[in-house]
């Protein structure tokens, strides 16, 4: 007998936004493993931000998707209110409860950056009795930035804002959760230490998944990428994610060693060419370059293009195929673990990566031996970096144009989108075997 998972994703395709990929590499292994689910999310046409009609495509044509309302931002902005969890609350409260009250769910599972969505799980756990997981991709209560002085994400008066809160409702999100799901090991011990009613076996660490069907299917799908012409004769070097103050560490390491290494070998440096691509959120008149102004300062800004939009996800598929190497930059958090990891090593191109000691990424890209790592701890000055990143530097530039890496694929294997739905589900199991356990005490 299957049993059957509400699913609360505010963003799912086909609008571009990273908070959705779990459920949707998901969607096609959970009947498999015993769950049939149910999608609540936003309508597309209430958010903002990229429309990819291609990912729709992706989703099995029988999975059931309820779409919600989300007042106006056109209105909302006009009080400084922007933010798709406050817009859409009130919708997703009442279409929840509906479908709630028609259909019978076993669990309720909110895979967001949405938090303030969490909370509702509190409500319908103590109106429906309703077990709910929540899976943590990013930290809603965080004081990262406040810490280390580094400007956060939207401006501080934005984010004091959501982080006022995150103070006010992770408590109450959390009070009776089954269940935690995180992307980092260290998000748990956070929250443990911050909710001591919260036990060890409550929380997992599980990353993305990689869709494997995303790059088999990609051909098909005959996208163009216009970041740069892969047949030009140049070495095209990307890297696709956020930019950021966090990555400044990371970024001047590498600026330096390729500046070191041109001085000593510039006729290696005239065919090359890094783009960095997608590094903001904001709208493009808002957005703020955080990538040239570094390359500029550290004299190699020559080499160097950032391209602050965010592209649709195949698109950014076909930026790193048709790319000759990817670098990945990490952030001096070490909790940071990118979730693009998985799309570049499965693009089988040579991967730099330059990441905090303590970031899984990391371990992945050793154990795969998929790419390497440049690491540094809390102490590293960008200039500590300069051996380890020419060494490397050297590595990218001897290799071959159509060089692939010899990526371990059965190590590979536990980071498979099907392998982290196969995780997911025991873990739902668990949850209505706790719920069962509690009862018959």
């Amino acid at each position: 007998m299957k049993h059957k998972v509400l699913i609360i994703s505010p963003h799912f395709p086909p609008i571009n936004a990273a908070d959705h990929q779990r459920v949707r590499m998901s969607l096609p292994y959970f009947e498999e493993f015993g769950w049939e689910p149910h999608i609540l999310t936003v309508h597309p046409e209430c958010i903002e931000g990229i429309q990819d009609s291609l990912l729709a495509k992706t989703i099995p044509d029988h999975i059931p998707i309820t779409y919600t309302g989300a007042l106006p931002v056109q209105q909302t902005r006009r009080i400084g209110i922007g933010s798709l969890g406050l817009r859409c609350f009130p919708y997703l409260l009442r279409v929840g409860e509906q479908l709630l009250h028609k259909q019978k769910f076993n669990l309720i599972y909110f895979s967001t950056t949405v938090f303030i969505s969490m909370v509702l799980g509190l409500r319908w756990y103590r109106k429906y009795g309703i077990p709910y997981v929540l899976d943590f991709q990013d930290p809603w209560l965080n004081n990262y930035y406040k810490k280390s002085g580094t400007p956060p994400p939207g401006g501080r008066w934005k984010y004091g804002f959501a982080q006022l809160q995150a103070q006010m409702l992770e408590p109450k999100a959390l009070s009776k959760v089954s269940h935690v799901i995180s992307v980092s090991p260290k998000y748990p011990k956070t929250l443990q230490k911050r909710y001591p009613h919260l036990k060890p076996e409550q929380f997992t660490v599980l990353p993305f998944g990689a869709s494997t069907a995303d790059f088999e299917v990609l051909p098909s799908l005959q996208v163009e990428q216009s970041i740069f012409n892969p047949n030009d004769g140049k070495r095209h070097w990307v890297y696709v994610g956020r930019g950021g103050d966090d990555m400044r560490l990371a970024l001047q390491g590498l600026f330096l060693g390729i500046k070191s290494h041109r001085e000593q070998n510039p006729q290696l440096w005239q065919n090359v060419q890094l783009h960095f691509v997608g590094t903001s959120y904001a709208p493009e008149n808002l957005a703020v370059k955080t990538i040239e102004p570094i390359a500029q300062e550290l004299e190699v800004g020559d080499l160097v293009t950032e391209h602050t939009q965010r592209i649709p996800y195949f698109e950014a598929l076909k930026v790193l195929t048709d790319s000759d190497a990817i670098v990945l930059i990490g952030s001096n958090d070490p909790g940071y673990t990118a979730s693009k990891l998985y799309p570049c090593i499965l693009a089988r191109k040579p991967i730099l990566a330059i990441f905090h000691a303590q970031s899984s990424v990391v371990d992945i890209l050793n154990s795969c031996q998929a790419g390497r790592a440049v690491t540094f701890t809390d102490n590293t000055q960008p200039k500590d970096l300069l051996p380890q990143v020419t060494n490397q530097l050297n590595w990218l530039l001897s290799i071959p144009k159509a060089y692939q890496p010899e990526t371990n694929w059965s190590a590979f294997q536990p980071y498979t989108a099907r392998e982290m739905t196969r995780q997911q589900c025991n873990i739902f199991d668990q949850c209505l075997l706790s719920k069962e356990e509690s009862k018959s005490l």
